[in-house]
């Protein structure tokens, strides 16, 4: 069975908004600093936000219009701007910006993510792994005695 994309829910609240959208003066500074005009910049903070609450690259037109005012009003840009790409190649770059600077990495070759935590896993030596799992299993189990 396929897995299906999150989705953004049809009413966000006020206080989801920002707690999961108001971008800090510090991903402001960065995606500024990775943009040259204000429709990559909204894109790009919606990208960031949206990785971050969903673990997915929504497509910009999925992306609610409240979230996007909400996004556009809290870094104070012009109401006319719209989160926008001219161009694929821009958007690319951008999803890779925003999986470096979430701390994940992407394996072209088998399309898939990973956690700077999951390549070590993957790159650590089996019996490294097996004893950690039995390690982690066998103090997790409950002592059990028969009732008398």
């Amino acid at each position: 069975m396929a897995r299906r994309a999150p989705r953004f829910k049809r009413l966000i609240t006020a206080h989801e908004l920002h707690l999961f959208f108001s971008p800090s003066r510090d991903a402001l500074q960065w995606a500024a600093d990775g943009t040259d005009c204000d429709e990559h910049l909204l894109a790009l903070l919606l990208m960031l936000k949206s990785y971050r609450r969903m673990g997915c690259f929504p497509a910009l037109e999925d992306v609610p219009e409240m979230v996007v005012d909400f996004v556009r009003r809290a870094v104070e840009l012009p109401e006319g701007t719209l989160p926008v790409y001219r161009a694929e190649r821009t958007a690319k770059h951008h999803r890779g910006l925003v999986r470096k600077q979430v701390g994940v990495t992407y394996d072209q070759a088998n399309k898939r993510l990973a956690s700077p935590r999951r390549v070590a896993e993957r790159s650590a030596p089996t019996s490294v792994k097996h004893q950690y799992s039995v390690r982690s299993i066998n103090a997790a189990a409950p002592t059990w005695a028969p009732r008398t």
